[in-house]
């Protein structure tokens, strides 16, 4: 395996997940959140014009299926201009950004902003995690209440944006999962299934049960799907903490047997006001 092939599916699995989860949404969801989606130079842009958290728009996945270049950053800042969209996140593997970066990204006034650390490891390196909770996949007949506790676990509002976490669910490639006290869903988690990839995304555990191994079972559920789907390889993402502070859901994953891969620099873009 070359150096860059492990950047290429890491940044493939999060590009085609981010995708399918905005274009799958119910139709007159969309309408009411203005989604737009399409595939360019290899990469995607998804656009969500009346989006209450700030997060939905981003394009991700360059530098693959053709170079970064200025034309292809033109091409993206178009189509956000195009759909009205009031800014966007532009994510870009530190590997395939241009020597020229600098002033491809100064043409169209792109801020630095947050990072992210993009993981990975082969399957067989995976070590489980155990909970006493009851931890399994989810069904259509859970679906509602699970995309709930996921969205409340991020501090996401519900409205609307329940609609597309519940259309994973019936999805093929996504596997949903879940953990319960009892009777009660306290946290929930995806993967995708990317040909030979298994990407962990969209893990979180409501405040009441945080701090009870529901995060380390859950990844451990999913590893385990990944390897039953013929996956080889795991990759993750998880927000960088500032100094001095820590990521639980990053240490969570570390210990369990994933690598830091890359840290990627999330790229802002805002329209020019008048």
């Amino acid at each position: 395996m070359s150096l860059t092939e492990p950047t290429a599916l890491a940044e493939g699995a999060e590009a085609e997940f981010m995708y399918q989860y905005e274009s799958t949404m119910p139709p007159s969801t969309r309408s009411a959140f203005g989604v737009t989606t399409t595939r360019i130079g290899g990469g995607v842009a998804l656009s969500m014009r009346r989006d209450p958290t700030g997060y939905w728009s981003k394009a991700l996945g360059f530098g693959f299926g053709e170079p970064v270049t200025r034309d292809l950053i033109d091409r993206v800042i178009d189509f956000y201009r195009a759909e009205g969209s009031t800014g966007a996140v532009i994510q870009i593997a530190p590997a395939a950004l241009p020597p020229d970066w600098e002033d491809i990204r100064a043409g169209h006034d792109l801020r630095p902003g947050s990072e992210i650390v993009k993981l990975w490891c082969p399957v067989g390196d995976f070590t489980s995690g155990e909970t006493a909770m009851r931890v399994g996949p989810v069904g259509p007949g859970d679906a509602e209440e699970w995309a709930s506790v996921v969205l409340r676990g991020f501090g996401m509002p519900e409205e609307g944006i329940a609609d597309m976490l519940v259309a994973s669910v019936g999805h093929p490639d996504f596997r949903p999962f879940g953990v319960w006290d009892g009777d009660r869903l306290v946290a929930g988690a995806n993967l995708f299934v990317n040909g030979e990839v298994g990407s962990l995304n969209t893990g979180s555990t409501l405040p009441s049960h945080r701090d009870r191994g529901a995060q380390s079972a859950l990844l451990a559920a999913r590893a385990k799907e990944a390897a039953n789907a013929g996956c080889r390889w795991l990759v993750a993402e998880a927000g960088r903490p500032a100094d001095g502070q820590s990521n639980p859901s990053l240490n969570n994953m570390l210990r369990a047997g994933l690598r830091q891969l890359y840290i990627r620099r999330n790229w802002i873009w805002r329209p020019e006001t008048p």
